[in-house]
């Protein structure tokens, strides 16, 4: 019998951390989106962050890989989990609140957890998972809003842009299980944000031209933020919990994502969120709880 994949407490607490950190994120994007131009700030995070990974395997000693088929996955990697999701968030965030896009976000838990019963026999969909998927569905449905699937328009589409990344994050916590297993951390990170920054900067350059002057100091911290530390650090904490706890696992990081980003949204930058958002938080939150499993079997034991 396959042993199923499960979170320990120390990825418990990890996983806690990256989502802390990514839930700052959204709030960092969206302050520098106000100066800097789309392209031009995923092709900030990803190229910076690599440089700094660079540095760190350098200072280790760490091997650099030299197989091109490694190369060719980092490649996948980098367009499934940084450019496509980077793109079409941002994109997103220009049109819906800071709240909205990290409830959309949580989507990934859910999609997360299907692409791995797919492809994992360790990850597999039991009935408690497939409940649990069900609840997170019409959680997203409920969040995006049910009169949009009626009313399509400008903000649906930026619904919509999101969704499509969560599903790209998705696939790519699979692909990185698949193809990127025993790789170091910083090896594993470093060489999929190279590959994403040589489709990223090229990218920039092509559509937004080359910088004409220096973004203000919030702007510049924004960047620093989302570069070194929600994209190079968080990226170490990834590929932990990636090899610990498998690609499902993995992205139910994104439901905890969102209160840190409605918090900061609404604190920093005076946003508000409809109630059904709030009631498409609630049920994925649900549909969570009865994916793991620790509480609902807690409850039927007692």
């Amino acid at each position: 019998m396959t042993i199923q994949k499960s979170l320990s407490l120390r990825a418990w607490a990890e996983l806690g951390l990256l989502s802390l950190i990514w839930g700052g994120s959204f709030l960092s994007i969206r302050i520098a989106l106000d100066e800097i131009p789309l392209v031009t700030s995923v092709a900030y995070r990803v190229g910076i962050a690599a440089l700094l990974l660079w540095a760190v395997i350098l200072w280790r000693g760490t091997a650099v890989p030299r197989d091109l088929r490694l190369w060719g996955a980092f490649l996948v990697m980098g367009l499934l989990n940084n450019v496509l999701p980077f793109s079409l968030m941002a994109w997103g965030q220009l049109h819906i609140e800071t709240g909205l896009t990290s409830i959309l976000n949580a989507a990934t838990a859910v999609f997360g957890v299907v692409v791995a019963a797919l492809v994992f026999a360790d990850e597999r969909l039991t009935l408690n998972r497939g409940l649990g998927v069900a609840l997170g569905f019409l959680g997203v449905a409920t969040a995006i809003g049910l009169h949009n699937f009626r009313h399509f328009d400008l903000q649906s589409l930026a619904q919509l842009a999101v969704i499509a990344g969560t599903v790209s994050y998705a696939f790519a916590g699979a692909w990185a299980r698949m193809h990127l297993k025993g790789l170091a951390p910083e090896v594993a990170a470093a060489g999929m944000l190279t590959a994403s920054s040589l489709v990223m900067i090229p990218g920039a350059l092509m559509f937004d031209g080359v910088p004409t002057a220096l973004p203000s100091g919030t702007a510049m911290l924004a960047v620093g933020y989302y570069a070194l530390v929600a994209t190079a650090f968080a990226y170490l904490l990834y590929y932990r919990v990636l090899a610990a706890a498998g690609s499902g696992n993995l992205m139910l990081c994104t439901l905890l994502v969102a209160p840190v980003a409605i918090t900061l949204g609404a604190l920093v930058r005076g946003e508000a969120l409809p109630g059904y958002a709030f009631l498409g938080f609630g049920l994925l939150a649900l549909g969570l709880i009865v994916l793991d499993g620790r509480l609902t079997r807690r409850l039927l034991s007692g």
